[in-house]
């Protein structure tokens, strides 16, 4: 499967951006999908993620209230809703499937380029 991200951008603090995670090449559906972000100098962490199952869904402490992710099978897209933004949501965006709906970066398969989010105070 194929991920590409969008959506980000140069936005001021307080203000919001949907990420879109579209793929290509089988069936979003079948797969748990996380949201991960890297800020420079700083490791990869999970933010958000969707099961592939039931749309359980789980937000780290960090973003919880502000984030929201969310699926439409019908378009093969996965979203990410960021609102409240905050300069230290400033990172690289990517999406990434899994078989398993996990918090786990070790068990994504496929990962998206990414998409730059910047947020000035």
């Amino acid at each position: 499967v194929q991920l590409v991200e969008s959506g980000g951008g140069l936005v001021q603090a307080g203000g919001s951006l949907r990420l879109s995670c579209a793929a290509s090449g089988s069936t979003l559906e079948n797969y748990a999908i996380g949201w991960f972000r890297q800020a420079p100098g700083k490791e990869r962490e999970g933010v958000s993620c969707i099961s592939n199952s039931d749309g359980s869904t789980w937000c780290a402490d960090s973003v919880k209230g502000r984030f929201t992710v969310s699926r439409d099978n019908a378009k093969n897209t996965v979203y990410l809703q960021i609102n409240g933004l905050k300069p230290e949501d400033t990172a690289v965006y990517y999406c990434a499937a899994s078989w398993l709906y996990t918090v786990l970066t070790s068990e994504y398969t496929y990962w998206g380029q990414g998409t730059q989010v910047t947020v000035s105070s």
